[in-house]
């Protein structure tokens, strides 16, 4: 018998008996399912640190791998999200995705950064729901072992000539090897969009929950993206506040 003190977020939450939840967290020790007593009763305690989407530090009692929740502060609602339905939707789908990917008792502190600096660009910085969820869904991939070959043509290795993406494969090809890579869908990219896709499986996760993003100069990123990056683009997004190759 043990407690264990930690911080995690709340993935799903069944509702059990009377006034009790069975939840299901993420943590930086892993995935796990623990039983709040008493959190559907007017007044717990434990009700504000318990919810869908919460992120909350956390007293976990364990007896022969089964954990209830003593003690329960939350530290961040995410209100934003949760007063749009459709960003509530979004996040939802995050949590869903995350708990098919992570594995209990396997620690998977990427994939809890990953889903809070999701929720936080939806919530703080009102970036487009279709960025951060494509920015979502391919660092997901990459974190469960899919992550696609974006550097180079997976034929011949040089630099595209009229680069396009394979979907089925998960490769960058070029037009001249187009019938190399097999049957399948390849999608076109243009030669703006090749650097950055490169950089996007690599970046390096540094936990900037629940700091602000900033823009990062331009003498701080990798010296192969600088001459293709468009002035436009709003920067490393913040999965990232450094990045590595």
């Amino acid at each position: 018998m043990s407690n264990l003190v930690t911080r995690g977020i709340v993935l799903r939450e069944v509702n059990y008996k009377e006034a009790d939840k069975i939840l299901t967290l993420l943590t930086p020790e892993g995935k796990l399912a623990a039983k709040a007593r008493g959190v559907r009763r007017k007044g717990s305690r434990l009700a504000a640190g318990c919810q869908l989407l919460v992120y909350s530090e956390l007293t976990l009692f364990e007896y022969k791998d089964y954990y209830t929740v003593n003690e329960a502060s939350s530290l961040e609602q995410f209100w934003g999200v949760k007063r749009d339905v459709e960003l509530l939707a979004l996040g939802s789908y995050f949590a869903e995705v995350c708990e098919a990917v992570a594995e209990e008792g396997v620690p998977q502190p990427e994939l809890l950064s990953l889903i809070l600096n999701s929720l936080y660009a939806l919530d703080k910085l009102g970036k487009p729901q279709a960025l951060v969820k494509a920015a979502f869904e391919l660092k997901t991939a990459c974190l469960a072992g899919y992550e696609p070959l974006l550097d180079a043509c997976a034929v011949c290795g040089a630099e595209p000539d009229q680069p396009a993406f394979h979907i089925r494969e998960g490769v960058l090809h070029c037009a001249a090897c187009r019938d190399e890579v097999g049957e399948g869908i390849s999608m076109p990219l243009t030669p703006l969009a090749v650097p950055p896709c490169a950089m996007w499986p690599t970046g390096t996760l540094s936990g900037c929950f629940p700091l602000p993003w900033t823009r990062p100069p331009r003498t701080a990123w990798p010296t192969p993206a600088r001459p293709f990056w468009p002035p436009s683009w709003s920067g490393a997004f913040i999965l990232w506040t450094s990045t590595s190759r």
